[in-house]
Protein backbone atom coordinates (compact mmCIF):
# COMPACT_ATOMS: atom_id res chain seq x y z
CA UNK A 1 0.00 0.00 0.00
CA UNK A 2 1.38 3.43 -0.91
CA UNK A 3 2.18 5.63 1.98
CA UNK A 4 -0.80 8.49 2.59
CA UNK A 5 0.87 11.87 1.42
CA UNK A 6 1.59 14.74 3.67
CA UNK A 7 -1.00 17.57 3.82
CA UNK A 8 1.72 20.81 3.45
CA UNK A 9 -0.90 23.06 2.61
CA UNK A 10 -2.14 22.51 6.63
CA UNK A 11 -0.45 24.71 8.96
CA UNK A 12 2.90 22.39 10.48
CA UNK A 13 0.89 20.19 13.50
CA UNK A 14 4.84 20.74 14.73
CA UNK A 15 6.10 23.92 14.70
CA UNK A 16 9.38 25.35 15.98
CA UNK A 17 10.73 28.76 15.69
CA UNK A 18 14.24 29.84 16.69
CA UNK A 19 14.75 27.24 19.59
CA UNK A 20 18.26 27.21 21.53
CA UNK A 21 19.17 24.96 24.44
CA UNK A 22 22.25 24.74 26.26
CA UNK A 23 23.79 22.11 28.52
CA UNK A 24 25.95 24.52 30.69
CA UNK A 25 28.80 25.60 28.43
CA UNK A 26 27.15 23.50 25.54
CA UNK A 27 25.23 24.97 23.32
CA UNK A 28 23.13 21.39 22.56
CA UNK A 29 20.39 23.50 19.79
CA UNK A 30 21.12 26.54 17.93
CA UNK A 31 18.19 28.70 16.57
CA UNK A 32 16.66 25.53 15.39
CA UNK A 33 13.38 26.21 12.90
CA UNK A 34 11.37 23.14 11.55
CA UNK A 35 7.54 22.42 10.58
CA UNK A 36 6.17 18.90 10.47
CA UNK A 37 3.18 18.86 8.55
CA UNK A 38 0.20 16.87 9.29
CA UNK A 39 1.04 12.81 7.70
CA UNK A 40 4.76 14.09 7.27
CA UNK A 41 7.33 11.86 8.30
CA UNK A 42 10.44 13.63 9.13
CA UNK A 43 13.72 11.53 9.81
CA UNK A 44 16.36 13.82 11.50
CA UNK A 45 19.99 12.08 11.17
CA UNK A 46 24.09 13.93 12.08
CA UNK A 47 27.05 12.77 13.84
CA UNK A 48 26.35 11.79 17.97
CA UNK A 49 26.34 15.09 19.80
CA UNK A 50 24.75 16.97 17.10
CA UNK A 51 21.61 17.91 19.32
CA UNK A 52 19.07 15.34 17.25
CA UNK A 53 17.81 13.92 20.33
CA UNK A 54 17.83 17.00 22.47
CA UNK A 55 15.42 18.20 19.71
CA UNK A 56 13.02 14.96 20.11
CA UNK A 57 13.12 15.72 23.76
CA UNK A 58 12.13 19.13 23.54
CA UNK A 59 8.98 18.82 21.11
CA UNK A 60 7.83 16.50 23.84
CA UNK A 61 8.57 18.96 26.68
CA UNK A 62 11.06 16.63 28.30
CA UNK A 63 13.32 19.33 28.05
CA UNK A 64 12.97 22.69 28.70
CA UNK A 65 14.41 25.12 25.57
CA UNK A 66 15.89 28.19 26.44
CA UNK A 67 14.45 30.49 23.89
CA UNK A 68 12.33 30.02 20.83
CA UNK A 69 9.11 28.51 20.89
CA UNK A 70 7.51 24.96 20.15
CA UNK A 71 3.75 24.88 18.98
CA UNK A 72 1.79 21.57 18.91
CA UNK A 73 -1.14 21.72 17.00
CA UNK A 74 -1.22 25.91 16.71
CA UNK A 75 -0.82 25.41 21.19
CA UNK A 76 2.03 26.70 22.22
CA UNK A 77 3.86 23.90 24.31
CA UNK A 78 3.08 24.56 27.75
CA UNK A 79 6.09 23.78 30.38
CA UNK A 80 4.84 21.74 32.68
CA UNK A 81 0.98 20.93 34.79
CA UNK A 82 -2.10 19.42 33.58
CA UNK A 83 -1.82 21.43 29.56
CA UNK A 84 1.87 19.60 29.31
CA UNK A 85 0.19 16.40 30.27
CA UNK A 86 -2.61 16.65 27.59
CA UNK A 87 0.20 17.67 24.81
CA UNK A 88 2.09 14.97 25.85
CA UNK A 89 -0.95 12.38 25.30
CA UNK A 90 -1.52 13.52 21.73
CA UNK A 91 2.35 13.27 20.53
CA UNK A 92 3.96 9.89 21.48
CA UNK A 93 7.44 9.07 22.37
CA UNK A 94 9.43 6.04 21.74
CA UNK A 95 12.80 5.70 23.03
CA UNK A 96 15.83 3.49 22.60
CA UNK A 97 15.62 2.23 25.88
CA UNK A 98 12.23 0.65 25.87
CA UNK A 99 10.92 2.24 29.07
CA UNK A 100 8.80 -0.32 29.75
CA UNK A 101 7.64 -1.06 33.19
CA UNK A 102 9.30 -4.08 34.09
CA UNK A 103 7.20 -5.36 37.04
CA UNK A 104 3.92 -5.45 34.59
CA UNK A 105 3.03 -7.60 31.65
CA UNK A 106 2.93 -6.48 28.38
CA UNK A 107 -0.91 -5.79 28.60
CA UNK A 108 -1.01 -3.82 31.09
CA UNK A 109 1.87 -1.57 30.35
CA UNK A 110 -0.13 -1.13 27.09
CA UNK A 111 -3.25 -0.16 29.04
CA UNK A 112 -1.86 1.72 31.89
CA UNK A 113 -1.86 5.38 30.53
CA UNK A 114 -5.30 5.08 28.62
CA UNK A 115 -6.86 3.88 31.98
CA UNK A 116 -5.10 6.67 34.34
CA UNK A 117 -5.28 9.32 32.13
CA UNK A 118 -7.87 9.25 29.56
CA UNK A 119 -10.10 7.02 32.12
CA UNK A 120 -11.00 4.20 29.40
CA UNK A 121 -12.51 1.44 31.25
CA UNK A 122 -10.42 -1.41 31.69
CA UNK A 123 -12.64 -3.46 29.39
CA UNK A 124 -12.12 -1.11 26.34
CA UNK A 125 -8.39 -0.16 27.37
CA UNK A 126 -7.86 -3.89 27.00
CA UNK A 127 -9.68 -4.81 23.89
CA UNK A 128 -7.21 -1.86 22.19
CA UNK A 129 -4.55 -2.99 23.77
CA UNK A 130 -4.99 -6.38 22.47
CA UNK A 131 -5.82 -4.97 18.96
CA UNK A 132 -2.78 -2.99 18.97
CA UNK A 133 -0.36 -5.58 19.84
CA UNK A 134 -1.82 -7.97 16.85
CA UNK A 135 -1.15 -4.83 15.02
CA UNK A 136 2.73 -5.26 15.80
CA UNK A 137 2.43 -8.80 15.58
CA UNK A 138 2.74 -9.09 19.12
CA UNK A 139 -0.44 -11.15 19.93
CA UNK A 140 0.62 -13.77 21.98
CA UNK A 141 2.90 -11.75 24.52
CA UNK A 142 0.05 -10.00 26.33
CA UNK A 143 0.35 -11.74 29.52
CA UNK A 144 4.57 -11.53 29.20
CA UNK A 145 6.75 -9.26 31.25
CA UNK A 146 9.10 -7.00 29.54
CA UNK A 147 12.37 -9.09 30.44
CA UNK A 148 10.56 -12.24 28.69
CA UNK A 149 10.76 -10.37 25.33
CA UNK A 150 13.83 -10.17 22.69
CA UNK A 151 14.73 -6.55 22.39
CA UNK A 152 13.01 -6.01 19.10
CA UNK A 153 9.44 -7.37 20.57
CA UNK A 154 9.77 -4.85 23.43
CA UNK A 155 10.21 -2.03 21.30
CA UNK A 156 7.45 -2.95 19.27
CA UNK A 157 5.11 -3.62 22.83
CA UNK A 158 6.16 0.15 23.17
CA UNK A 159 5.41 1.36 19.86
CA UNK A 160 2.10 -0.14 20.65
CA UNK A 161 1.70 1.45 24.07
CA UNK A 162 2.38 4.77 22.16
CA UNK A 163 -0.18 4.42 20.04
CA UNK A 164 -2.96 3.39 22.57
CA UNK A 165 -2.98 7.02 23.49
CA UNK A 166 -3.85 7.56 19.80
CA UNK A 167 -1.64 10.45 19.37
CA UNK A 168 -1.85 12.42 16.32
CA UNK A 169 2.13 12.42 16.04
CA UNK A 170 4.73 10.14 17.34
CA UNK A 171 8.54 11.00 17.91
CA UNK A 172 10.95 8.25 17.63
CA UNK A 173 14.49 8.76 19.43
CA UNK A 174 16.87 6.25 18.16
CA UNK A 175 14.40 3.95 18.27
CA UNK A 176 16.95 1.03 16.84
CA UNK A 177 20.34 1.58 18.28
CA UNK A 178 19.76 -0.91 20.96
CA UNK A 179 19.17 -3.52 19.65
CA UNK A 180 20.80 -6.25 17.54
CA UNK A 181 21.23 -5.78 13.72
CA UNK A 182 19.02 -8.85 13.13
CA UNK A 183 15.98 -7.53 15.42
CA UNK A 184 15.82 -3.75 13.71
CA UNK A 185 14.00 -4.78 10.82
CA UNK A 186 10.90 -5.82 12.42
CA UNK A 187 11.26 -2.54 14.24
CA UNK A 188 10.87 -0.94 11.00
CA UNK A 189 8.34 -2.50 9.25
CA UNK A 190 5.83 -1.24 12.08
CA UNK A 191 7.25 2.44 11.52
CA UNK A 192 6.91 1.82 7.64
CA UNK A 193 3.38 1.31 8.03
CA UNK A 194 2.71 3.55 10.26
CA UNK A 195 3.58 6.20 7.57
CA UNK A 196 1.90 4.32 5.49
CA UNK A 197 -1.38 4.76 7.61
CA UNK A 198 -0.70 8.61 7.34
CA UNK A 199 1.10 8.78 10.80
CA UNK A 200 2.81 12.51 11.71
CA UNK A 201 6.56 10.86 12.40
CA UNK A 202 9.87 13.01 13.60
CA UNK A 203 12.21 10.27 13.78
CA UNK A 204 15.71 10.38 14.92
CA UNK A 205 17.77 7.92 13.02
CA UNK A 206 21.14 6.25 11.91
CA UNK A 207 18.92 3.84 9.85
CA UNK A 208 19.46 5.67 6.17
CA UNK A 209 17.92 3.13 4.22
CA UNK A 210 14.53 3.61 6.60
CA UNK A 211 14.97 7.83 5.96
CA UNK A 212 15.92 7.25 2.46
CA UNK A 213 12.98 5.41 1.70
CA UNK A 214 10.14 6.66 4.17
CA UNK A 215 10.54 10.02 5.17
CA UNK A 216 9.02 12.84 3.68
CA UNK A 217 11.73 15.09 4.52
CA UNK A 218 15.69 14.72 5.66
CA UNK A 219 16.93 17.03 8.35
CA UNK A 220 20.97 16.92 8.73
CA UNK A 221 22.11 18.32 12.10
CA UNK A 222 25.45 18.88 13.06
CA UNK A 223 26.45 20.87 16.28
CA UNK A 224 22.96 21.66 17.44
CA UNK A 225 21.85 23.52 13.81
CA UNK A 226 19.83 22.37 10.74
CA UNK A 227 22.95 22.49 8.18
CA UNK A 228 20.44 20.95 5.39
CA UNK A 229 16.65 20.24 4.95
CA UNK A 230 15.85 18.69 1.81
CA UNK A 231 13.55 15.74 0.55
CA UNK A 232 14.82 11.95 0.48
CA UNK A 233 16.15 11.96 -2.97
CA UNK A 234 17.66 15.36 -2.90
CA UNK A 235 20.15 15.20 0.10
CA UNK A 236 21.13 11.76 -0.55
CA UNK A 237 22.30 12.50 -4.17
CA UNK A 238 22.90 15.71 -3.87
CA UNK A 239 23.87 16.90 -0.46
CA UNK A 240 24.63 20.52 -0.91
CA UNK A 241 27.15 21.36 1.89
CA UNK A 242 30.74 19.42 2.51
CA UNK A 243 29.58 18.37 6.36
CA UNK A 244 26.97 16.50 4.95
CA UNK A 245 29.21 14.91 2.38
CA UNK A 246 31.51 13.65 4.91
CA UNK A 247 28.63 12.33 7.14
CA UNK A 248 27.31 10.00 4.11
CA UNK A 249 30.45 9.05 3.20
CA UNK A 250 31.80 8.13 6.51
CA UNK A 251 27.65 5.84 6.55
CA UNK A 252 28.41 4.23 3.55
CA UNK A 253 31.91 3.46 3.90
CA UNK A 254 31.06 1.03 6.73
CA UNK A 255 27.51 -0.71 4.98
CA UNK A 256 25.23 -0.31 1.73
CA UNK A 257 22.86 1.81 3.77
CA UNK A 258 21.25 3.49 0.86
CA UNK A 259 19.25 1.59 -2.01
CA UNK A 260 20.49 2.75 -5.66
CA UNK A 261 18.32 5.10 -7.03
Amino acid sequence: MPKEPAVPDQPPYIAIRHVSKRFGATQALNDVSLSVHPGEVVAIIGPSGSGKSTLCRCINGLEKIDQGEIHIGGTLLPTGGAALAEIRARVGMVFQSFNLFPHMTILKNITYAPMRIRHTPRADAEREARALLERVGLSDKADAFPQQLSGGQQQRAAIARSLAMNPQAILFDEPTSALDPELIKEVLDVMVELARHGMTMVVVTHELGFAHEVADKIVFMDHGAIVEEEKPEAFFQRPKTERARAFLSTMLSHRALVPAS
